[in-house]
């Protein structure tokens, strides 16, 4: 559907916020859910268009728009220096339907919200329809500094004695205690956690330790170092449905490659988490980046996630 830009906020030096509403009045926008995001199109540095998939910020219960965040990333491939440069109120464009890999469970008995950075924006989705619908929970917040620290005053204002803020001045030593945060599961209670790769991979690793069941653990990337390594080789990905032969260079992901070659491949996320692009390999050995596929699947080596995966064989055989 065709939506436009109604406002843009800047909520701190490196994020601003983005109000979306339909661009027919006649024609209301669809529902989302807890953990939704849109892809947005975007026009990269060499003139190449893509889309950047952003969590919508405000809750269910507020209709009408939906609110984006969009965090300028310095090192970034340009998707969100077009977001800030270029995007003005009333410009207009085509999206799809909100999608959700990040669904906030409704029969909880508890949460416990985390969020690291910009990874504020599906958690304060969450927090704020949980206070709507007077369910509890706690939030944790972590940024560097309080002036970098996106929709502040909306945290404080809407979850009050529920939320708790940590500034770490860049030093994650100095963060939230996770250890103190998770250091007991009991039945029903959730834990929802947004934000970079290592914040993530903490939290699994302490609520692993502290006796968590895997299915009150839910998380979302919004980027993935760990996608291109300095020492990764060149691969050939041979497509079995039609022969072709895509050469792909390092620090090009897999699936990037595929769609430049023309090929309709399935995807979402393109950080390793939601599965979309999941593809079965016929031949050869994948080296596993994602956060999808659990110990015994990685084990098995018989599918990968191509949007962040790569290839510990200098030749791979794709089921596409």
């Amino acid at each position: 559907m065709r939506v436009k830009i109604a406002a843009i906020v800047e909520e701190t030096p490196l994020v601003k916020s983005f109000d979306l509403v339909s661009a027919d009045p006649a024609v209301p926008l669809p529902a989302h859910t807890c953990g939704a995001h849109i892809a947005v199109p975007v026009v990269l540095p060499d003139g190449s268009r893509d889309t950047r998939s952003y969590s919508i910020v405000n809750p269910p219960a507020y209709r009408g728009f939906y609110r984006l965040a969009v965090h300028r990333e310095r090192e970034g491939k340009g998707g969100s220096a077009y977001m800030h440069e270029q995007l003005r109120v009333g410009d207009e464009f085509e999206i799809d339907a909100p999608k959700n890999h990040f669904e906030l469970v409704s029969n909880a008995a508890e949460y416990i919200l985390i969020a690291g950075g910009i990874g504020i924006t599906p958690i304060l989705c969450m927090a704020s329809q949980l206070v709507v619908e007077a369910r509890p929970f706690t939030l944790h917040y972590a940024a560097r500094q309080p002036e970098l620290m996106a929709f502040r005053n909306d945290v404080l204002g809407r979850c009050g004695e529920h939320a708790r803020l940590w500034f770490d001045g860049g030093d994650p030593a100095k963060g939230m205690d996770l250890n103190e945060i998770l250091r007991e599961w009991r039945p029903g209670l959730h834990v929802y956690v947004c934000g970079p790769a290592r914040l993530i991979d903490a939290v699994l690793a302490i609520s692993g330790s502290c006796g968590w069941p895997e299915t009150a653990v839910h998380f979302e990337l919004f980027s993935n170092p760990t996608a291109t390594q300095e020492d990764d080789q060149p691969v050939e990905i041979v497509l079995q449905h039609s022969g072709l032969v895509v050469k792909v260079p390092p620090g090009k992901s897999i699936l990037d490659a595929v769609l430049d070659a023309g090929v309709d491949a399935d995807f979402d996320c393109k950080v390793g988490e939601c599965g979309s692009c999941l593809t079965t390999v016929l031949e050869g050995t994948p080296i596993h980046r994602d956060y999808y596929l659990n110990g015994r699947e990685r084990a098995e080596n018989k599918s990968m996630c191509t949007c962040v995966s790569w290839a510990k064989t200098s030749r791979l055989v794709l089921d596409l």
